[in-house]
């Protein structure tokens, strides 16, 4: 039996190009769940240029658990678009065969049963066994990197982020941009990104003091000639750094859109001869959909930030859009036909990096080794187990974020938690240990400690309409959050489609099931504030003594929030 679609057909008529698109052969392999390394690697090769995209790998050097999001809502003229749907319609929408390796790799449903089956997925000697063979069909392939690379990891705290960057060098980028590897703090940034052997790229990168770009430093493109073509890459740092991480740890910086220096930028470009101009985004998966829209002469967008991964492009106007997941857990290929300075067709694949299939590259795996022995025995120290699934992705919360409130809740003594709707972290499988590298994989950040103060109920309700309105304004420009802020001893109702300071009702302290008074305070515990000077223990080492002291994690399923589409 062969999947319906062995490649999944985009059609732009409008634009005159050729589209074609999928998960390749691996695809064909559904029903009999056998995968294979060749099979996973194989492609056609298409046109005369070639792009291979990574991003959001977020530190993670070995294969892990990863569950992709059972909610994740779209608002305005992107609800029921993709990615804003999943489980069995994001199936149907690309004819996803139920428990085959793409349902695992793309879908949540059945997840620990379907992780059982087929394994871990991502470790980046995989990845570079994924690149390396891309390059032997295509030498001259770019391999692009969108960032928050340097951020998510016991080892990439402790180097800051050292680590990341000697393995990634190993990989060879000809460019990258940036987001959480900014909250390393200016120096450290200003110091890593001066010894790169590749570019790092930011049109939006701007001198605070003067206003201007800083092109000495994060030029705004770079042109590459590859496959008697022109490229320009343009670089498109995460817009909102400023507001969605503190502002104190990078201040001769500032970011934003920029979308009308972006259109200078690729008309400029377009005057010094590029044929084919892309795009290397951290903006996430619906604003780079509205930058498509209104600013013209990008021929391809690689997107970032939302952890996205569809196994075909989205195309608007004449852009192809292309998001590759997060953690390492795919790479995608992007075949090209650039004639007469116009892009003719592509072909594109998502490739899975199954970790048992795909061999590891083993001078990359021991690169990785080496980065991690120093710190070996912290990382691999049983902490406890769980009976519960643990995994952070969804619009609205995640079990890992539900232990983590606990702790909050427990080991400071308070009446509700707040723990902030970061999209990153690998995830646990029921009947699994938990393990100090585990935990740390959730929790690390370079502002993890943890508060605990008095707010009235007034104030919460601010909190969680402010966050709610950067997740779900109708306007992508201004989504500047991550996913919802989880909440520990506190429930509530939402109503996604209603106006800024509407969305939230029914606030229930759920210890007594007493609506939350406006006037009366509450103690309050959370982590992750923007605040400089902030008091109180690391977020990683109060989560480890929690779960030293149950031992074994139980979670219930959550019903705290009252979800109104």
């Amino acid at each position: 039996m062969i999947s319906r679609r062995d490649f999944l057909q985009v059609g732009m008529a409008a634009s005159s190009i050729i589209g074609v698109s999928g998960f390749g052969e691996w695809a064909r392999l559904s029903a009999q769940q056998k995968l294979t390394q060749e099979e996973l690697l194989r492609f056609d090769t298409f046109g005369n240029v070639s792009l291979i995209h990574v991003t959001d790998i977020h530190a993670q050097l070995k294969p892990i658990y990863f569950r992709e999001p059972s909610v994740n809502l779209g608002v305005g003229a992107n609800k029921g678009a993709v990615p804003h749907i999943t489980g069995s319609d994001f199936r149907k929408r690309y004819g996803i065969q139920d428990s085959s390796p793409e349902h695992y790799a793309l879908s949540s449903d059945d997840f620990a049963a379907l992780a059982n089956m087929y394994g871990k997925v991502g470790g980046l000697d995989r990845v570079a066994t994924v690149i390396n063979a891309i390059r032997a069909d295509r030498p001259d392939a770019l391999l692009l990197d969108g960032g928050d690379t340097w951020h998510g990891s016991y080892t990439c705290y402790h180097t800051q982020g050292q680590d990341m960057v000697n393995v990634m060098n190993m990989l060879e980028p000809d460019a990258m941009t940036f987001h959480w590897e900014f909250t390393l703090g200016s120096a450290r940034v200003m110091e890593l990104v001066e010894s790169l052997p590749f570019a790092a790229l930011g049109q939006n990168i701007f001198d605070v003091e003067w206003d201007e770009p800083m092109l000495d430093v994060f030029p705004p493109y770079k042109l590459f000639e590859r496959g008697g073509v022109q490229i320009a890459v343009i670089g498109q740092a995460f817009p909102y750094l400023p507001i969605a991480n503190p502002r104190w740890m990078f201040p001769e910086f500032s970011f934003g859109l920029r979308a009308e220096n972006m259109a200078a930028v690729v008309e400029e470009v377009r005057t010094a001869g590029a044929q084919c101009v892309v795009l290397l985004s951290h903006n996430g998966f619906d604003v780079d959909k509205k930058i498509a829209q209104i600013v013209p002469g990008i021929d391809v967008i690689l997107s970032g930030h939302t952890h996205d991964a569809l196994p075909e492009p989205v195309v608007v106007r004449k852009t192809i859009i292309v998001p590759s997941g997060s953690n390492g857990k795919f790479v995608s290929r992007i075949d090209l036909d650039i004639r007469d300075g116009r892009m003719m067709g592509y072909k594109h694949k998502l490739i899975p990096i199954f970790s048992d299939v795909i061999s590891p590259d083993a001078e990359v795996g021991a690169v990785i080794d080496a980065e991690r022995a120093p710190f070996i025995r912290e990382l691999t120290e049983v902490i406890g187990s769980t009976d519960s699934t643990l995994y952070r992705r969804g619009n609205f919360g995640g079990t890992w974020d539900d232990l983590i409130c606990d702790a909050l809740l427990s080991e400071r003594d308070a009446e509700v938690a707040l723990s902030p709707g970061v999209r990153w972290g690998p995830s646990v499988i029921a009947g699994q240990e938990i393990t100090r590298e585990d935990i740390w994989n959730v929790t690390s950040m370079t502002y993890g400690r943890v508060y605990r103060t008095e707010m009235t109920g007034g104030f919460l309700k601010v909190v969680l309409e402010d966050v709610a309105d950067n997740i779900f304004n109708p306007d992508p420009f201004f989504q500047q959050g991550g996913d919802m802020v989880r909440t520990g001893g506190l429930g509530y109702r939402i109503e996604v489609g209603k106006p800024q300071g509407e969305r939230i009702s029914n606030m229930t302290l759920l210890s007594t099931g007493d609506p939350i008074d406006p006037t009366q305070t509450y103690v309050v515990a959370g982590w992750a504030s923007v605040n400089e000077g902030t008091d109180g223990p690391q977020i990683w080492d109060l989560v480890e003594n929690y779960v030293k002291r149950i031992g074994t994690v139980t979670l219930e399923s959550s019903n705290s929030v009252e979800v109104i589409l």
